[in-house]
């Protein structure tokens, strides 16, 4: 079953995922190169990184995590003649560094849950994406 706290927890990822999506779903639509997937997925592993951090009574394990995933990704970022390419793998591998914090401090079910939203986030934006 699922715990009250948990409940807490998935709607603040499904806010953070829905927010961060408007907000990137404006940029998509003037064709900048980070669109409703890259903001979506950054916007819920900031939270998540958020709710991890405050569970761990030495939040610095979840910086140190923060900072180096963010160095591994931006070296997948690259810049193609005129595009950038890069941006939904680096972000991908954010919010996967955060699911990974939370599976291992306990929150099964929150890292479960975080994991569907990214996918249904991949999926979603794949098709707006066409649709523009």
């Amino acid at each position: 079953m699922v715990s009250p706290v948990e409940i807490e927890i998935i709607a603040k990822l499904v806010l953070s995922a829905v927010l961060g999506m408007i907000i990137g779903l404006e940029r998509q639509l003037h064709d900048k190169p980070a669109g409703l997937r890259e903001h979506g997925l950054v916007c819920m592993g900031s939270a998540l990184f958020t709710v991890v951090s405050l569970t761990f009574t030495s939040p610095v394990i979840a910086a140190g995590v923060v900072t180096g995933i963010g160095f591994l990704g931006a070296g997948a970022i690259l810049h193609l003649k005129n595009r950038v390419v890069g941006l939904t793998t680096a972000s991908e591998l954010w919010v996967v560094a955060a699911i990974g914090l939370a599976v291992g401090i306990g929150f099964y079910t929150i890292a479960t849950v975080t994991t569907i939203l990214v996918l249904v986030m991949l999926v979603s934006g794949r098709y707006v994406e066409k649709i523009k």
